[in-house]
């Protein structure tokens, strides 16, 4: 299921394990490994770390961009991006259970093609001036409503969102809020991820129920090496 406080890691270090499940324990959702470097066995290591502790607490483990880490780790899923592999090339890799995410950014068109290519959720941002993409595309809340009536898959809002700010985005129709910065860059990480939790209680009520899902995967194959 793809709802609620969304957390997309910051860029790793030796405590990225301990630091995931402070937003966990604060009441985190799903978990988007994100680490754009080029060591392959600390990524793999992290990566299987916090695919250990997601599924301790129930929650989706997803891996930003590399298909091939997702699958080798049994990721729960895969966030793709404008620039990286096809979502049925990735589907064919993890299979139909996976979830898959696109970033549509400011472009509804862009949503409903992942929607009727079998996308599990769409994301749409940046909505707010954010210092992990400061040259992202913007988008409005404006977007989120059209998106509500027009798409049957779960909606994600990111990009410099704040407890102060993401009300209004899950009132426009946003599903989950992604944050990087607002988490892992705060002096109390559990505590950050509470009040961005308390944000979805707080709106309940204007917020539609997520649409179903495909199952989740828990475990993979243990004959993949």
């Amino acid at each position: 299921m793809i709802n609620g406080l969304y957390a997309v890691t910051a860029a790793t270090d030796g405590e990225i394990a301990a630091r995931v499940e402070q937003v966990l324990d604060g009441g985190a959702r799903v978990v988007q490994y994100r680490d754009k470097s080029s060591d392959s066995d600390s990524r793999m290591a992290a990566a299987l770390a916090l695919k250990a502790l997601c599924k301790r607490y129930g929650v989706p483990f997803l891996v930003n961009d590399d298909v091939e880490l997702a699958y080798a780790a049994g990721a729960d899923g895969v966030h793709l991006g404008a620039e990286d592999v096809a979502l049925q090339e990735a589907r064919q890799k993890l299979g139909p259970a996976a979830v898959i995410g696109i970033s549509c950014y400011n472009r509804l068109e862009l949503a409903l093609l992942a929607e009727e290519r079998g996308a599990d959720y769409v994301a749409f941002g940046s909505f707010f001036p954010s210092s992990t993409k400061p040259d992202a595309v913007r988008a409005s809340p404006a977007l989120l409503h059209r998106a509500r009536r027009s798409l049957h898959i779960p909606i994600v809002a990111i990009g410099g969102i704040s407890p102060n700010n993401g009300g209004s985005l899950i009132q426009a129709g946003a599903d989950a809020l992604a944050v990087v910065d607002g988490l892992f860059g705060q002096p109390d990480i559990r505590a950050a991820a509470r009040s961005y939790a308390q944000l979805f209680r707080r709106h309940r009520l204007a917020v539609r129920q997520p649409w179903p899902q495909k199952a989740v995967l828990t475990t993979r194959n243990p004959q993949r090496k």
